[in-house]
């Protein structure tokens, strides 16, 4: 812990946490962030060419129906976002928390963890595929029927499409079962469809978090926030493109995380290795993909730091792993709180990685995180809302860097989320836990 302050301490002033001058972006027309807001149970959408907010994705049945049991706002009384979903007649998204994109990143799926659903969005229209027209659409009501997604069981955490599209897994984390579905029967489930979604009920250890895939396809990461373990599985895709998964082994980690809460992983650019976040053991750590997935770094930060999300940046520059902290510290910018987002040179020898550094994330609760396409922009999505005193006191914040020096980020801007505007009243996005960068119609270009 004090080794690690002092490193920190003494790279540092190396980092500029000063606003850039605006660079040139390197997005294009047409790129856009997805934010989930888990409290509001909306989805902001950033247009980086701007880095304004471009919309706001509406996962509420609130105003479908003119009828008070059916609004947001009723008699003037706005609910707290803790009391929203406890409305009567209320049968929107629950808790939006996990976010991922397709292999050509047209499709989102989201998941609603108190409604126990996967909701699916289409990624250039900003829509909510399976919506349907309201058949009392008014200036009073709003002009959609939320569709109920596909059910698929409790506490679904973090989806991940399968490398070929056909499939989606989403992890149960409050069951021992990870939910495969069909990719195609599910936009049909989600407009309407009598079918089934689900192709099969994978069993696996107890809380499943995420799985994700090796870049060909052969191998499934399962992790979890209950046990100290990782399974691997072989997928045995077929040659109609859907997998029938075989547990390869179970892996033992209560080295790296003798909590057993392991909330997130992803893949190397380099195909090589998978990175895992242990937020209650304070560490992230690295294996090997080929072989028996061997440890290759266990990195510890101390301090209370939570780590939460990962992210790759690899340009001209240099090669980074950046890990995002829950922890809020007193000493931000400008003497305001703010989380810290740590800096791993991944250009090391392997086993030999470290933390080089921290920046300030200019938010608090720093979580969501995602690159572009070039590696030289970097969101950052937020939790708690801003301190009162700050320019978005009472708001969450898109935090944008210049990171075309992976080792020393630059702050571009802040972008405050906003509201969704229902026909009753402004309803406050809050509470950003997955952030993803999309370019649809091209590979998905992280992890």
């Amino acid at each position: 812990m004090r080794l690690f302050l002092m490193s920190c301490l003494f790279v540092l002033p190396l980092f500029s946490d000063a606003v850039a001058a605006q660079p040139d972006s390197s997005a294009r027309p047409g790129d856009l962030v997805y934010v989930t807001n888990e409290d509001s149970n909306t989805l902001t959408v950033i247009d980086p060419v701007t880095n304004t907010v471009k919309g706001t994705v509406n996962l509420t049945s609130f105003d479908e129906d003119p009828r008070p049991p059916f609004q947001f706002v009723t008699g003037g009384v706005m609910p707290g976002h803790a009391a929203m979903t406890a409305k009567p007649l209320y049968h929107g998204a629950i808790h939006v928390h996990g976010a991922a994109p397709s292999p050509d990143q047209t499709l989102i799926a989201v998941t609603g963890r108190g409604s126990s659903n996967v909701y699916l969005i289409d990624a250039r229209g900003m829509a909510v595929v399976g919506n349907q027209p309201n058949p009392r659409a008014s200036a009073k009501t709003n002009s959609h029927l939320l569709t109920s997604g596909v059910l698929v069981g409790r506490e679904p955490h973090e989806p991940t499409f399968s490398r070929n599209g056909k499939e989606l897994w989403v992890a149960l984390r409050g069951e021992d079962r990870i939910a495969i579905l069909d990719a195609e029967i599910a936009k049909a489930v989600s407009g309407g469809a009598k079918e089934n979604a689900v192709r099969m009920y994978l069993p696996t250890l107890l809380g499943p978090a995420q799985a994700w895939f090796s870049r060909d396809g052969s191998l499934a990461f399962v992790i979890s926030q209950k046990v100290p373990k990782i399974e691997v599985f072989q997928t045995n895709v077929g040659e109609d493109g859907y997998s029938r998964p075989t547990r390869l082994r179970t892996l033992d980690i209560s080295g790296q995380d003798p909590f057993g809460f392991t909330p997130f992983q992803k893949l190397s650019p380099d195909s090589e290795e998978m990175w895992f976040s242990h937020k209650l053991a304070d560490a992230v750590s690295s294996r090997t993909i080929g072989g028996e997935q061997a440890l290759v770094d266990h990195i510890a930060f101390g301090g209370a730091a939570r780590p939460n999300h990962i992210e790759f940046v690899e340009n001209r520059n240099g090669k980074v792993v950046y890990v995002t902290f829950a922890r809020v510290d007193d000493d931000g910018p400008n003497g305001v709180a703010s989380s810290r987002i740590a800096i791993i040179d991944r250009s090391a020898p392997p086993g030999r990685r470290k933390v080089v550094g921290t920046f300030f994330s200019h938010g608090r609760e720093s979580h969501g995180i995602w690159t572009n396409p070039a590696h030289d922009r970097l969101y950052v999505a937020h939790e708690q809302d801003e301190l009162p005193g700050t320019p978005h006191a009472g708001e969450c914040v898109v935090s944008v860097f210049d990171v075309s020096d992976p080792l020393r980020p630059r702050l571009i801007t802040q972008i405050p989320i906003g509201h969704l505007d229902l026909p009753s009243g402004k309803l406050r996005n809050k509470k950003s836990i997955n952030l993803i960068y999309v370019r649809p119609g091209s590979p998905t270009h992280s992890g």
